[in-house]
């Protein structure tokens, strides 16, 4: 069985909350998601708390079954956890809350998606991305589909020690450049492609 692809689902990440100011004390509003092949909107509302003791994402939406009609009521709350970051103040991740196989999660994590009724963490619901599922031509280009960006991206507590840059950072970056070209090439590649059978 495939696995599903993280990069077309609905997903909540703390740098979205982050920018919209969403961990700055009490806050609510929507995120609406748009589309690309139909221009149908969908939307969860969304209110979070970072005053309180135990700071909270809360998230709540209706749900309609495709094939039934039914209609089904979500509202539940993501606990958020911090780190402190390398010049002060800190940075919140989300604790993963649900449970698979009877289990309960609870992986700090920086992203979550929705591929079933929650938006859960990408390990529970085995998720890929679409650079790990390229082959051929994307091969040449240095295995894109390793490593993982963004694990080496939450392994990172902070960015410099001692007016250097960490380890765990460089790797980073060193990764999320190799990721990068690693399209650029493709894409160079498969335009070149395109232009020759073309013409």
């Amino acid at each position: 069985m495939s696995k599903i692809e993280a990069d077309g689902l609905k997903k909540i990440s703390e740098q979205f909350l982050k920018k919209h100011g969403f961990l700055n004390g009490w806050r609510s509003g929507t995120i609406t998601w748009t589309s690309g092949w139909s221009g149908e909107e969908s939307s969860v509302g969304i209110v979070s708390d970072t005053d309180v003791p135990d700071p909270y994402l809360k998230i709540h939406y209706t749900q309609t079954d495709n094939y039934s009609g039914e209609k089904k009521e979500f509202d539940y709350k993501v606990q958020l956890t911090t780190t402190p970051c390398n010049y002060g103040g800190e940075r919140y991740w989300f604790v993963c809350p649900v449970s698979k196989n009877g289990i309960y999660c609870g992986k700090r994590v920086g992203t979550l998606y929705k591929a079933g009724d929650y938006f859960a963490c990408r390990h529970c619901y085995n998720l890929t991305y679409s650079s790990r599922n390229l082959s051929g031509y994307a091969k040449m280009f240095g295995s894109i589909s390793c490593p993982d960006v963004e694990e080496l991206e939450q392994k990172v507590k902070r960015t410099r020690y001692r007016g250097r840059l960490t380890r765990k950072y460089k790797s980073y970056l060193k990764a999320s450049k190799k990721l990068n070209n690693a399209f650029i090439g493709m894409a160079m590649l498969l335009n070149k492609r395109v232009k020759n059978s073309s013409g």
